[in-house]
């Protein structure tokens, strides 16, 4: 379907300050269809991120590839936050229906590829693959909604993409487990073709093509170059971060080169006529307060939903899992919040207040959570999530809301690329934070509580000195004390069997106060949302989802595009 281009303003056709008509023009039957094509869209790149995870220790056990494991992981991140500006500015210059086509197309055939992979270096390239075209279905998906309702109606049904992250997340974890012990491991890629296909299917009949006029102009292919040279390095170096030291040259001098590439590629932004990244948005302080306030309120999110399931596996011994479904009552706050607030926004028209509240929620959730312990009552941790999930989810609703209505129209895919972009930057790096706190918390209280648990100094002196290191059996879950006594001279097993049950207690008390600090990360993350609210403009939300054109004579004037 086409449907005829936007003029920009003042071209012939264009803005003349009067009057206004719809970008999309469907029927309401026809907007519900794409609606829930999107949702599929959606669910596909949400669901790939928690499936995968749980067939992992079976995928590289198959594949023999345990020095690779985290780069099945960390190419598909790679791949797919990169790619994500790329689609946000193409869709704006050539229209949301082909690119996002192209994104579900090149998901599928990573996925097809990724089940069919016979090696550990298959897997990595056709992953990568899967990462390029995932790249293209949080932002188009987003805008598509940009497109189809106005920001008024927006809040209706933007909640319900913050419930497709929080399906998928309570979801995933548990297909991929049954469809790896049912079947096989590479039926976790098969399972996204059918969904993929049908989302296909309604996107390619129903949705129109909307692009703007002057799309024939060149691309900012030097600037392009220039991102990628700069965020590959600067990923890496962040991932690289949770197995490494800041001093590492594949750590801090990745991400030192990442961010010197960085300024270059503002330089060339600056200078380009038509940039991956218009500079330009950042200087409306709607639009940079929240996407600021985006990048640090997903510190918070991150860490519970990558730490709490190491505190279940390992303190309390549950499975991976039963560990994910532990994050039911996170996932019901995330939920219900985004719905909530996407309704509130809807029927009010006003947000500021609604996300100065969300972040004090973030600021409120990860504070209850730095008292954690190893003996903390499950009910009470179960409370502690709803709280922090009640904060987080409006931040995956309400923010997208507020940035579409803060730009102009030609420019809404680049902007909520960008939203998405620095949300997951924003999880990278509050990861890469998290795990170098967790790290240096633990081995500091590893030795303290063995003595606080009743164990000798000199045993524990022994522990740190000799070949044995209890920082090495924090993964093992409920067989801790067996692999503690395996990991004991065979001569020294008589006088350590006995202290075992206080070793593994005070192991458990020392990952329960790291987990506890990691969450200071997260009343960080919620107190800096918060300031960058604070600088957000309640601009009135527009009543149709609108471009500007010329009115007829004697017509009401329409209110401007927001600056």
């Amino acid at each position: 379907m086409e449907a005829t281009p936007i003029p920009e303003a003042g071209t012939p056709g264009g803005y003349s300050g009067h009057g206004w008509r719809p970008a999309i023009e469907v029927s309401h039957r026809a907007r519900m269809e794409i609606l829930g094509a999107i949702l599929l869209a959606l669910l596909l790149g949400a669901l790939d991120q928690t499936i995968v995870g749980t067939a992992l220790p079976t995928i590289v056990t198959d594949l023999k590839g345990n020095d690779l494991y985290t780069w099945v992981v960390t190419i598909y991140l790679l791949t797919s936050t990169i790619s994500v500006p790329f689609y946000g500015k193409l869709s704006d210059l050539y229209g949301r229906r082909p690119l996002l086509i192209i994104g579900i197309v090149i998901f599928l055939v990573g996925s097809a590829l990724s089940g069919l992979s016979q090696t550990m270096e298959q897997l990595i390239l056709f992953r990568g693959i899967q990462g390029l075209g995932a790249g293209a279905l949080f932002p188009i998906s987003l805008a598509v909604i940009g497109d189809l309702f106005s920001p008024q109606e927006r809040g209706k049904y933007q909640g319900l993409f913050g419930a497709v992250f929080g399906v998928s997340a309570l979801v995933g974890p548990a297909l991929g487990g049954f469809i790896t012990d049912t079947w096989s491991w590479h039926w976790i890629f098969y399972v996204n073709i059918p969904v993929g296909l049908v989302s296909l299917y309604f996107i390619a009949r129903l949705l129109p093509t909307v692009k703007r006029a002057d799309a024939t102009r060149t691309f900012d292919l030097l600037g392009a170059v220039v991102f990628v040279v700069a965020m590959v390095p600067f990923l890496v170096g962040l991932t690289n971060k949770q197995t490494g030291d800041w001093t590492d040259a594949t750590v801090g001098g990745f991400i030192a080169f990442g961010l010197a590439a960085f300024l270059v590629f503002l330089a060339i932004e600056y200078r380009a006529k038509e940039p991956i990244v218009p500079l330009d948005l950042w200087r409306g302080r709607t639009y940079a307060g929240a996407i600021v306030a985006t990048f640090f309120s997903a510190f918070g999110f991150f860490a519970a939903t990558v730490f709490l399931p190491r505190l279940y596996q390992v303190v309390f011994g549950e499975s991976a899992t039963m560990s994910g479904y532990e994050l039911f009552p996170l996932l019901i706050g995330v939920i219900g919040s985004s719905i909530i607030s996407g309704q509130i926004v809807s029927r009010t028209g006003k947000y500021k207040l609604l996300m100065i509240g969300s972040a004090i929620l973030i600021v409120a959730g990860s504070w209850l959570f730095t008292n954690l312990t190893s003996t903390t009552d499950p009910w009470v941790i179960r409370a502690w999530m709803f709280v922090l999930g009640i904060g987080i989810g409006p931040t995956l609703a309400v923010f997208t809301i507020i940035v579409q209505n803060a730009v102009p129209f030609t420019k809404l895919g680049v902007a909520t690329s960008n939203l998405t972009f620095f949300r997951q930057i924003g999880g990278v790096v509050g990861l890469s934070i998290a795990g170098t706190v967790f790290g240096t918390v633990l081995r500091d209280q590893i030795p303290v509580q063995l003595v606080a648990a009743g164990v000798p100094q000199q045993i524990v002196d022994g522990f740190q000195g000799g070949s044995f290191d209890p920082n090495n059996l924090v993964g093992v879950g409920a067989d801790l004390g067996q692999s503690i006594l395996a990991n004991v001279p065979e001569q020294f097993r008589p006088i350590v069997e006995p202290l075992v049950p206080n070793i593994v207690n005070g192991i458990y008390a020392a990952i329960g106060l790291a987990i506890a600090n990691v969450f200071w990360l997260g009343v960080f993350g919620g107190a800096a949302a918060f300031v960058a609210v604070l600088f957000i403009r309640e601009l009135p939300l527009r009543t149709a989802t609108r471009l500007p054109v010329k009115r007829p004579e004697g017509a009401a004037d329409a209110p401007p595009e927001p600056a």
